[in-house]
């Protein structure tokens, strides 16, 4: 960027000038210290490679079997789709669904998607449609959860160890080799780049208090009347001045979420048959079976993600919404990292869903070994999902908006 850009932060709502930026340099927000934007060095060609390159893997990852469970002679080899296959065959129709779109759709998807963006920029040209597909590739980001599936991974061959062999198959390593590709990939995308390249028709720069509205895909930064049908001009996401009903629609999700944790952590998660005897397990007799084995790093990053990370998200979001109900004027910048901790730390609870995934696709030898999915993966399934739609509904800006309020309310006061 060679001039000064005009930016609004996504997080406290501040409208400010950008500088030009030193190669691999960053802009903060003078209020609340978020990123507003990042300089990546050689953006489009890296980003190109690393997505062909994960192209690839994603190929190999799901051609190839995954894993082999050995138990007295007997063999079972898997895929990344027979965890889902054997979930929807076993009734659990709902966890097999999320287990698809997060471990498999989205990030092939999202690698699919960065191709048919990055290539024809690289041709030096701009097709209509390319700003649409960059949007749903950004919508799509937060849902890939390979790496949260790679830690599922090492949980359930902990459980299986004492039980059979397991040998990892080629898949496996392609699967590892992915995630780190895909992880760079992300790092060295630089979306300034990309939304420089769409043309725009020259329109008024806003003013501080004019009623602008910033898209919250792109970060264009809209003039009052610079929107056609209320959609931005640049990416064609709908314009809001704050997200609609926030703090209805994030109140309605932490709730429902609040009424399936109690029984996501008492109802078992899983039915363990070995020679003819079950067990079934909860989510914390799972992180007692890792401490007692002796895993106790494993054990304690699985309670850390599967127990009290969800609950602490949840009142984090409960802290922030009463915050800006009852418009505290307590530490408004401490209250967005708390917001900005709910989105980096509720993926990980998705941990617990993906070991069962697994141990139901390695462990399908009838009564001699077998493992079923119960109805508190279901209700754990559905408070990670609700906790991540409800830190996304929520909007940060309405905590310094709501201060802002109180101050002209306290000047004008005699």
């Amino acid at each position: 960027m060679s001039q000064p850009t005009q930016s609004e932060c996504l997080e406290c709502g501040l409208l400010q000038r950008c500088p030009p930026l030193p190669r691999g340099g960053a802009t903060r927000c003078v209020r609340c210290g978020s990123v507003l934007r990042r300089h990546r060095p050689d953006s489009l060609e890296r980003t190109l490679a690393l997505t062909l390159a994960g192209l690839v893997l994603f190929v190999i990852a799901n051609a190839f079997p995954f894993l082999a469970f050995r138990m007295q002679g007997q063999v079972t080899e898997t895929t990344l789709l027979t965890g889902v296959a054997e979930l929807y065959r076993g009734g659990q129709w709902e966890i097999a669904l999320v287990v698809l779109f997060t471990s498999v759709l989205a990030p092939g998807l999202q690698l699919l998607l960065l191709l048919a963006v990055l290539a024809p920029l690289r041709l030096a040209r701009v097709p209509r449609w390319l700003p649409r597909l960059f949007r749903w590739m950004r919508t799509l980001a937060p849902w890939g959860m390979m790496d949260v599936f790679m830690l599922g991974i090492l949980v359930a061959v902990v459980k299986l160890a004492d039980m059979a062999t397991i040998v990892p198959g080629t898949s496996l390593f392609a699967f590892a080799a992915l995630i780190l590709v895909l992880a760079a990939a992300q790092a060295s995308l630089d979306p300034d780049l990309v939304w420089s390249r769409v043309a725009l028709a020259p329109a008024p720069a806003p003013r501080p208090g004019d009623a602008h509205r910033t898209c919250e895909v792109c970060a264009l930064v809209t003039a009052p009347g610079g929107a056609r049908d209320g959609r931005c001009p640049r990416c064609g996401a709908a314009l809001h001045r704050r997200k609609p009903e926030s703090l209805q629609r994030t109140w309605a999700l932490v709730l429902a979420a609040l009424i399936c944790y109690v029984p996501a952590n008492l109802l078992p998660i899983m039915t363990v048959t070995s020679l003819g005897r079950s067990q079934s397990d909860t989510i914390f007799s799972g992180v007692v079976f890792l401490f007692s084995h002796g895993m106790w790093p494993l054990g304690l990053v699985v309670f850390v993600a599967s127990v009290f990370v969800p609950l602490l998200k949840l009142l984090i979001l409960v802290g922030l919404l009463l915050s800006v109900h009852t418009r505290t004027r307590w530490r408004p910048r401490e209250r967005t990292r708390l917001y900005r901790l709910t989105e980096a730390i509720g993926r990980w609870s998705m941990v617990d869903v993906y070991v069962v995934t697994i141990l139901v696709a390695l462990v399908r030898l009838g009564n001699l070994a077998s493992v079923e999915a119960e109805a508190g993966a279901i209700f754990f399934c559905a408070v990670v999902v609700l906790t991540m739609i409800a830190a996304m509904s929520f909007d940060p800006r309405l905590i310094w908006d709501r201060l802002e309020q109180q101050h002209v309310r306290d000047r004008r006061a005699p």
